[in-house]
């Protein structure tokens, strides 16, 4: 196993399921059950609230911890999904208990029907991206495992209930990971639990976009979502993953701390596009101040930096003609390869590579590997490149790692080496 890995993130011990990992209190209102995405119980003598019920095979076990913490079994009153994803809704036939109403988005129904049908599409993307994950056993069949949820309650803007004597309040907040995300608020506890709004991995940036695709996730929403959180002035925040942080200050520390960074990358975008600078240059320059700088998550700077521009602009960048139309570059690479000769486009990305330019060698091989995939000159200068790329990034961005790492590995199984 190389020095760096996708294995050794730390986002892999967050989203780790242990059946015998037992439940445990928060607070006295709030109980806690992790696993992929970790589960959340409001109990009351008068009924139960779930808020998010991980995995398929994980429901039963997250029912029967806190069935084990509280001492008696549960009385489900409603389950609350946060998002359409299997790892938030994939248990929920564990807590449906008769009488029980599971609530979610208006924009619930369309997002999960639309993941079914094109699971043939993303599951190879989320292999090649993530594959330390979509290997494991509680991830097999990401997109067919999890039931259809048959009778669903599901608003628009905000939905308010009682259980127990206490009051819920639950709002859109559809900049997270998915466009029907929900944030839970208890008012009198001032506490809120926001599912993956914030992104998969605490004291890490929101995961603006993410190269296993998925719709995009919009900054200047987030700013809305954020602020909105702020306003509540909660004491409690829990994440998707990770124990929750409490305490009035250092919840107020974490959601302006991100907010303030979410607002430089989208003001420095901003300003950038206005005087002129082209994509490619603003996912260079735009490096956050110190004070606003994150743990490192899931992917580099420069991709948030291109969805702000993105969400503003659209695909078309205006540099080419060609991009309106359906003839890509690669199209011609073979013309490149005939005229300019294969030894020389290899020798020449040699050269970048040892001038420590690994983006332009990359370039160069692509373009000699797409008609003669089994070139052993070009791919040993692939691999280096991308060997390269793993040393600078030190692994420590779990969706650039998991890339660099399956990408290394078709390199070296098309010259008939193992990893």
């Amino acid at each position: 196993m190389s020095e760096y890995s996708a294995f050794k993130h730390r986002m892999m011990g967050l989203v780790r399921f242990d059946p015998t990992e037992p439940a445990r209190k928060a607070t006295d209102h709030l109980l806690v059950s992790p696993g992929v995405t970790w589960s959340f119980l409001v109990p009351s003598d008068d009924g139960d609230v779930v808020i998010n019920t991980g995995m398929p095979s994980e429901g039963p076990h997250h029912r029967a911890r806190y069935e084990q913490l509280l001492g008696r079994k549960l009385d489900v009153r409603k389950i609350v999904i946060t998002q359409h994803h299997p790892d938030h809704m994939g248990g929920w036939q564990a807590f449906n208990d008769p009488g029980c109403e599971i609530i979610a988005h208006a924009n619930y129904p369309t997002l999960w029907h639309e993941r079914r049908e094109l699971g043939e599409f993303f599951r190879p993307r989320e292999r090649r991206v993530l594959p330390t994950m979509t290997n494991a056993a509680a991830h097999k069949d990401w997109h067919k495992a999890a039931e259809e949820i048959p009778s669903l309650t599901t608003f628009t803007e905000h939905l308010d209930f009682i259980v127990g004597g206490r009051r819920f309040e639950l709002h859109w907040a559809p900049s997270g990971e998915a466009i029907d995300g929900i944030i839970v608020w208890l008012p009198e506890e001032r506490s809120v639990l926001v599912g993956n709004l914030m992104g998969a991995l605490p004291g890490s940036l929101p995961h603006f976009y993410t190269v296993r695709g998925d719709r995009q996730r919009s900054l200047t929403r987030f700013l809305v979502d954020v602020n909105h959180l702020i306003g509540l002035k909660p004491k409690l925040l829990a994440l998707g993953h990770g124990d929750p942080i409490i305490g009035d200050g250092p919840v107020s520390d974490y959601l302006t701390k991100l907010r303030d960074a979410v607002q430089y990358i989208r003001d420095e975008t901003i300003k950038g596009m206005s005087a002129g600078k082209d994509l490619h240059t603003l996912m260079r320059e735009i490096k956050l101040p110190k004070n606003l700088e994150h743990l490192p998550g899931r992917g580099r700077l420069g991709w948030y930096v291109r969805a702000m521009w993105e969400e503003i602009t659209g695909w078309f960048r205006q540099e080419s003609t060609t991009e309106l139309y359906d003839v890509p570059q690669k199209e011609v690479w073979g013309d490149l390869v005939e005229l300019a000769g294969k030894d020389k486009l290899i020798a020449r990305a040699g050269e970048h590579l040892a001038a420590g330019r690994h983006l332009h060698a990359l370039h160069l091989t692509d373009i000699v590997l797409k008609g003669e995939p089994a070139n052993r000159p070009a791919r040993e200068i692939e691999i280096a490149a991308l060997t390269r790329l793993m040393e600078q990034g030190k692994g420590e961005l779990l969706d650039e790692q998991g890339w660099l790492e399956t990408s290394l590995n078709v390199a070296r199984e098309a010259i008939g080496e193992t990893s």
